[in-house]
This record gives structure tokens, C-alpha cells and sequence, in this order.
């Protein structure tokens, strides 16, 4: 990354607004640099002013979480909306999570679902998993199983995650398919190998439960360690579990209490409960 910098700073000195996208995303990114948003979003903004639109998607990601700049949904909208226009399927996308979620906008799934329509349609393999979840959920849709596979399965095919991650959840529910939890651990792993926090807390569920797999508490907890260090904080507390109940390790309260402390300091909304039934002896 060090090389990349310094070749792209020398284009970006000689005047070739492609460099400037790329030195932002470094500065972004905190690769062969210090991460300074700050700068990213100068980089972005001087992109921008050379009209590349895949920098506009970029800064309005950083109006949309307050990264070197205020955060502002309005603004972040209005940069999604001009790299959509260009044909950024990443700002399609984008655009279909602020209406799915109401992020800046009024919410709007029909909106939502044309966006992801769009990038779907442009090949985007996040647009494609976006529209399975709402096929999933039954937002601005009604809930189709068949229709939530077959996106999530030709977002799968260009290597989406998420989607791999869709699929094994599809299987191990058994939504509208034969509940099959080799088919579901097949997917959850191939989800997981691509880094999906989620994905390593469903294999840990599988290996927890006996599911398609041999009950196997080491197993599950290894993969409940790695959706973990990813921050899940569902994963933190089935930890907290184990070392509370024994599962697999050693009973140890003061490593299952570190576990719930973690999850509550990440957030997580059954943490405090967890929490308050160690404290008063409930939970043991």
C-alpha cells in the first residue's frame, strides 16, 4: 500500500483526477496511511470536481455516518442520488437502503425495491441479495421464498456473502425449501470463509444444537470466538453462556460475566438482563 501511495500521489501531482478516488479510499481505508477521514474526504471532493461518480457514492458514504464530515443524510442522499445517475450500482443500492429504512427520507419500500431493481439489473450482487431480503421479510413485497432464493442464489454465484449467508439461513429454517442443515452449514461456511460475522454465528448454532453436524460445544464455541472478535454480540453472550453452564470448557462465572459485559458495552439489548440474574444469583 505504501507503493500504491506514493504512485498514486505522483499522478494525482501530474494531474490525473483518476489517482484522486484512489488516494481517498487509502486515507479512508487506513491502508499504507493513518486513517484520516478528513483527508479521505478532501481526495473524494477533488474526485468529485472531476466529475468521477463512483467518489460521489464515496463521500456521501461519509455524509452517511459522519466520517470527516457532519452526519447528514440529506447530503449523503444528494451524493448517492448523482452517482446513480452516472450508474453507480454501489449508490443504487445505497439509495434502496435509505427507503427501505427510512434514512433521510420518508421510508418507501416500493422505492426501496426499484433502486434495488436498478442494480440488480446493473449486475450487482448487493442489489440482488438486498431484493432476496425483502422477498425474505415480505417488505413492500409479499413474502416469496421462491423469489428470495433465486436472488440470493444468483447473488451467491458472484461471490455476495450476505447472500451465502440468506441461503444457508433459508435452508436451516426451511423456508420454502426442504429443511436441510448440510445444505445450511455448506452455505454458512462458504459465507463465513468470505469473513460473515453472521454466518460464524450460525455454524456455531448448528455445532451448539447438533444440527447436521455432531453436537460439538469446542466447535461451537471457536466459531462463536470469531463472530465475536467481528462484534456480533449474539455471539458474546452464547460465550457467556458456555462459560456459565460449563459447555465445553470449564465453568468459569468470571469469564462467562466478561462475555455479558462485552455484549452489553457493544449494545446488546438481553446483556443487562444476563447481567442483573448473575448478579442476583438467577442465572448460574
Amino acid at each position: 500500500y505504501v507503493v500504491a501511495r506514493q504512485l498514486f500521489e505522483k499522478a494525482a501531482d501530474a494531474g490525473y483526477p483518476a489517482s484522486y478516488l484512489n488516494l481517498g479510499l487509502l486515507y479512508y481505508q487506513g491502508n499504507g496511511v493513518p486513517k484520516d477521514y478528513a483527508e479521505a474526504r478532501k481526495w473524494y471532493e477533488k474526485a468529485v470536481a472531476a466529475n468521477d461518480a463512483a467518489a460521489m457514492n464515496a463521500l456521501g458514504y461519509l455524509y452517511e455516518l459522519g466520517n470527516g464530515a457532519p452526519k447528514d443524510p440529506v447530503e449523503a442522499r444528494k451524493w448517492y442520488e448523482k452517482a446513480a445517475a452516472s450508474g453507480v450500482s454501489a449508490a443504487m443500492v445505497n439509495l434502496g437502503r435509505f427507503y427501505r429504512d427510512g434514512i433521510g427520507v420518508t421510508m418507501d419500500p416500493g422505492q426501496a425495491r426499484t433502486w434495488f431493481q436498478r442494480a440488480a439489473a446493473a449486475n450487482d450482487p448487493s442489489g440482488m441479495t438486498a431484493l432476496g431480503f425483502l422477498y425474505e421479510r415480505g417488505v413492500g413485497v409479499p413474502q416469496d421464498p421462491v423469489q428470495e432464493k433465486k436472488w440470493y442464489e444468483r447473488a451467491a454465484a458472484l461471490g455476495d456473502a450476505n447472500a451465502m449467508n440468506g441461503l444457508g439461513w433459508l435452508y436451516d429454517q426451511g423456508n420454502g425449501v426442504t429443511r436441510d442443515y448440510t445444505e445450511a452449514r455448506k452455505w454458512y461456511e462458504k459465507a463465513a470463509a468470505l469473513d460473515h460475522f453472521l454466518a460464524m454465528t450460525n455454524l456455531g448454532n448448528l455445532y451448539r444444537d447438533g444440527h447436521g453436524v455432531p453436537q460439538d460445544y469446542s466447535q461451537a464455541r471457536a466459531w462463536f470466538e470469531k463472530s465475536a472478535a467481528g462484534g456480533r454480540t449474539y455471539a458474546m453472550m452464547r460465550l457467556g453462556d458456555f462459560y456459565l453452564q460449563g459447555l465445553g470448557v470449564t465453568k468459569d462465572p468470571v469469564r462467562a460475566r466478561k462475555w455479558y459485559d462485552m455484549a452489553a458495552a457493544a449494545g446488546d439489548p438481553n446483556a443487562p438482563k444476563a447481567i442483573s440474574e448473575m448478579n442476583s444469583g438467577k442465572k448460574k
